[in-house]
């Protein structure tokens, strides 16, 4: 049947009538680039036929253009367009199509795009460590202060650690969806973030049993914790990585004063992050070495983040991204649910609820701090 369908799409669907009328033109601008002087404009074709640019307009004034290619399915085009635009100015760019179509796209304030040099890469790499291992270390901090706590403390702190993550979990599926449906649709657009959440999500699992079939001879409660403490830093690092894209899509895009906002309000988060990685490690002993290991596993993508987001920012890649950090972050509250359980097996309790609670208020009144 495989073979049949490759076969029918190859001869171009043989007994199929050709669809008729004008032609159907889906062009989405996926990133926009200010340098003195020029407008750069990265288009994408979404729909099913060719797209060829006629004309430019900025302000309802037409401008030339340099590109003059034709755009087909799922391909992509980058117009430059000579023009004397001023800083903190807000444009109005339509792209015209030969058979009368048009695309519009706006430049609410105007500021030239940061080139990526050596010195760009740099500052996104500091701005990583900022917010991704710096917070995250502090936080881990507070381990000498769990284990000087009882048991049933531990098991509030656990559930304040769901909660954390089910915050993270519903703002990243929320911003990866924005994402997806504000650029090119051409491959799946909110889709990517389910696709992303999947497909990680089997993936941990897949490494989480593995993980425990090299050490079960080794002590139990040993393995709980040290896996535990893993998934976990694994999940906050590629939703650490959604972060970044964050703050390197700002700074890439101009907006100076949003990626220094999103700074300060990712290292106050990332802070509780670190105290969630070694709340499994409050009964257990554990070297520096490994909390070392954890908090770059958590922090690090932060930077790969930041140098995406500022160098090769594309929102279909964020989406799918910040997918894989929610599939990670569900796979890793299905694995702390049993920690929380009482004495009669119930994982939702008074203490759990408000545990659970607590966390996603910290999270939620944090993020006022970066505008939601």
């Amino acid at each position: 049947m495989a073979a049949g369908l490759v076969a029918f799409a190859a001869l171009n669907a043989p007994g199929v009538p050709k669809r008729a009328g004008p032609p159907a033109e889906e062009l989405s601008v996926e990133r926009t680039v200010l340098r003195p002087g020029v407008i750069e404009l990265t288009v994408r074709n979404d729909g099913p036929d060719a797209v060829r640019i006629g004309q430019v307009s900025v302000n309802d004034a037409f401008v030339p253009f340099d590109s003059d290619a034709q755009v087909g399915r799922l391909g992509a085009d980058k117009l430059s367009i000579p023009y004397d635009w001023i800083e903190g100015q807000a444009y109005a760019v339509q792209l015209h199509t030969t058979t009368g179509g048009t695309i519009a796209t706006d430049i609410p304030i105007a500021v030239e795009t940061p080139t990526t040099g050596l010195s760009f890469f740099a500052v996104m790499a500091l701005l990583g460590l900022y917010v991704g291992i710096v917070p995250v270390v502090l936080g881990m901090l507070f381990l000498p202060w769990l284990r000087r706590i009882g048991e049933r403390w531990i098991r509030v702190l656990m559930a304040v650690t769901i909660g954390l993550l089910v915050w993270l979990a519903i703002d990243a599926t929320l911003e990866g969806v924005e994402l997806a449906g504000e650029g090119s649709q051409a491959f799946g657009g909110p889709a990517l973030v389910f696709l992303g959440a999947v497909l990680a999500y089997l993936a941990l699992s897949g490494i989480d049993a593995w993980v425990r079939g090299r050490r079960e001879t080794a002590e139990a409660e040993g393995i709980g914790s040290a896996r535990l403490a893993l998934l976990i830093s694994v999940g906050i690092g590629l939703h650490n990585l959604g972060e970044g894209l964050a703050i390197g899509s700002a700074y890439a895009l101009g907006a100076l004063a949003l990626g220094a906002f999103l700074v300060i309000g990712f290292v106050l988060q990332n802070t509780t992050e670190g105290l969630a990685i070694v709340v499994p490690y409050a009964q257990r002993t554990v070297s520096a070495s490994r909390l070392v290991g954890l908090g770059a596993i958590a922090g690090a993508p932060a930077i790969a983040g930041a140098w995406i987001g500022g160098s090769a920012y594309n929102g279909s890649v964020a989406a799918l991204l910040l997918g894989a950090g929610v599939g990670a972050i569900v796979q890793v509250i299905q694995q702390l649910v049993p920690t929380i359980r009482d004495r009669l097996g119930r994982a939702l309790y008074p203490a759990s609820v408000s545990g659970i609670a607590a966390g996603m208020a910290i999270l939620y009144l944090t993020g006022l701090l970066v505008g939601g």
